[in-house]
C-alpha cells in the first residue's frame, strides 16, 4: 500500500490523480479543514471519471508532526511519497518552517524505518542546491553554503533532506527529487497556480532574474517511476527549462488573455516595495507577499542541470511553454 502525505498540495494532489489511475491502493494524510476538495478539481481537469477516481483514495486526518497520529497512517504501507512541506519566505514562519520541514521529516522516515517501509521518496527543492563549482550550470553535484543562503524555507528544506539522508545510512531506501518552480493547475490560492491568478488580474512589472520551471505531470511521473525502480540513494534536479522571468510572465499573461508586463522592476523599486510590504504586515497584519529573500530569489540569475535524471530514466521533459498555456486555458475555465 502507497502513503502519500501533503495530499492536498499541488504536487500531492496531481500525484493522487495518477496513482488512482494505475489502480494502486492509497492512503493521504491531510490536516484538519484542509481542502479535499480542491484535489478532487484537479481529478476533475483529466478525467470525466473523477467522482470514482477520487473515493480510491482513503483520507487519513493526520499532522505529521504528531507521531502517535501517525502511527495509523503507517499500517501496510510499503512505498511513500512525502510532500508535505510549509513554504514561505517570511522570516516569521520559520519555526514553523522548521517543525513541519524538519521535525515532521523526520517522524516520517523514522516511522519508514520502523514499518520497513520499502521506500520513500521525497520532494525537496532546487533551494537547497547553490553553485559550488566551475560548471556552467547547477548540478546535484553543488552543495549547498548557509552562509549564502539565508532563507528560512532552503535551511529547513535542506535540513529535511539531511533527515532523509540520514534514514538512508540506517537502511531505508531513498530517492529525493529537487524541482523548480512547479507549473500545474487547481490550486489556485498559493504557488505557481496563484501567479496566472494575479497575471489574469494584470502585471507591471517583471523582474531581471531567471527561473527554472517544471511541469507537476513531470514532477509526479519522476517521482514514480523512480519509486518503482531499482534506484535508490540519489537525488535529481527536476527542471524542464531555464527561463528568465521576463520572458516567463509575459507568457504566462498572454496565456489568461491579459497585456504582459513591460516595465522592469528595478532594484531600488524592488528594496522599496519589500519594505512597503513589510510595513503593511506590521501595521494592518497582511500576509507577507513580497520579502527580502524574495527579492534575492527574484534578481538572481541562476541556471540548472537537469541532464542526470535524463541519464538514469530516459526522461524527456515537457516544453514549458506548453505548460503555461495549458493551465492558462484551465484557469480561465474555472474563472468563468
Amino acid at each position: 500500500m502507497i502513503l502519500v502525505t501533503g495530499g492536498t498540495g499541488l504536487v500531492g494532489a496531481h500525484l493522487l490523480y495518477h496513482l488512482s489511475l494505475k489502480n494502486d491502493r492509497v492512503k493521504a494524510i491531510h490536516r484538519k479543514n484542509s481542502d479535499k476538495q480542491a484535489v478532487k478539481n484537479v481529478f476533475s481537469y483529466f478525467s470525466n471519471d473523477f467522482e470514482s477516481l477520487f473515493n480510491k483514495i482513503e483520507w487519513i486526518e493526520s499532522d505529521i508532526t504528531d507521531v502517535f497520529q501517525l502511527e495509523t497512517a503507517f499500517e501496510n504501507i510499503s512505498e511513500v511519497y512525502h510532500s508535505a512541506a510549509l513554504v514561505s519566505f517570511n522570516s516569521s514562519d520559520y519555526h514553523a518552517m522548521s517543525k513541519i520541514n524538519i521535525e515532521g521529516t523526520s517522524n516520517i522516515v523514522n516511522l519508514c524505518i520502523a514499518k520497513q517501509v520499502k521506500k520513500i521518496c521525497f520532494v525537496s527543492s532546487i533551494a537547497t542546491i547553490d553553485k559550488s563549482s566551475n560548471t556552467k550550470d547547477i548540478n546535484e553535484e553543488d552543495e549547498w553554503n548557509i552562509e549564502k543562503n539565508k532563507s528560512g524555507y532552503a535551511i529547513t528544506k535542506y535540513g529535511a533532506e539531511m533527515e532523509v539522508w540520514r534514514a538512508s545510512q540506517e537502511g531505508l531506501n531513498v530517492v529525493i527529487v529537487n524541482p523548480g518552480v512547479i507549473l500545474g493547475a487547481g490550486i489556485w490560492r498559493y504557488g505557481s497556480a496563484g501567479l496566472f491568478k494575479k497575471a489574469h488580474k494584470g502585471m507591471k512589472y517583471y523582474t531581471s532574474g531567471s527561473i527554472g520551471l517544471v511541469d507537476v505531470q513531470d514532477v509526479v511521473s519522476v517521482m514514480i517511476l523512480l519509486t518503482k525502480s531499482s534506484i535508490k540513494n540519489e537525488r535529481f534536479i527536476l527542471i524542464a527549462e531555464n527561463w528568465n522571468y521576463k520572458e516567463f510572465l509575459q507568457n504566462m499573461s498572454r496565456s489568461v488573455n491579459t497585456s504582459p508586463p513591460e516595465k522592469m522592476a528595478s532594484p531600488l523599486l524592488l528594496q522599496i516595495a519589500w519594505r512597503l510590504d513589510w510595513l503593511n504586515h506590521k501595521l494592518r497584519g497582511k500576509r507577507r507577499q513580497l520579502t527580502r529573500q524574495l527579492v534575492i530569489s527574484l534578481s538572481s540569475d541562476k541556471s540548472y542541470d537537469n541532464t542526470k535524471i535524463k541519464t538514469y530514466i530516459d526522461f524527456e521533459f515537457k516544453k514549458v511553454n506548453d505548460s503555461i498555456i495549458e493551465i492558462g486555458q484551465l484557469y480561465l475555465k474555472q474563472a468563468q
